[in-house]
């Protein structure tokens, strides 16, 4: 576990409200981000974000999800189906999750107990960065978990 503060980054995102139950129909717009960063000719600086905001961890409550791509530069003449923002700094608890996805609260449960045993105060707002999806061998994904602090 380390505590950080991940600086500012420009994101071409997509924003919802949904329920866990409904993620895993979210899963091509990591792919239609991409071609949209290309199709505007904006450099792809880093791997896909996904941002939850407002998850209390009650998989029953809707909550905020961004799917978010980093790149390298806003355009504000942009008028595409996705939005640009730049992030403000980001305290946050993070771990390396390997493995299967299905696995991923197990880790989230690890870094609660962290945040728990330091008395730190999280926020509602939690990152997941896929460094690597192996949708061939589940075992084979790494993604690292970013738990917002107050």
């Amino acid at each position: 576990m380390l505590v950080k503060e991940i600086k500012p980054i420009n994101f071409l995102y997509y924003s919802t409200e949904t329920r866990v139950e409904n993620l895993v129909h979210m899963i091509p717009i990591a792919q239609e981000l991409y071609r949209e960063a290309v199709e505007a000719n904006v450099q792809i600086t880093g791997p896909i974000h996904w941002h939850y905001n407002g998850f209390s961890g009650d998989v029953t409550k809707p909550f905020q999800l961004e799917i978010a791509l980093p790149v390298s530069e806003i355009l504000p003449e942009y008028d595409g189906k996705f939005h640009f923002k730049r992030t403000q700094p980001f305290k946050c608890v993070s771990t390396i999750h390997e493995g299967s996805w299905s696995d991923i609260p197990n880790t989230y449960a690890k870094l609660i107990q962290f945040i728990n045993k330091h008395k730190m105060e999280p926020s509602l707002l939690n990152r997941e960065i896929y460094i690597n999806s192996d949708f061939q061998q589940n075992d084979a994904n790494v993604t690292e978990i970013q738990m917002g602090l107050t």
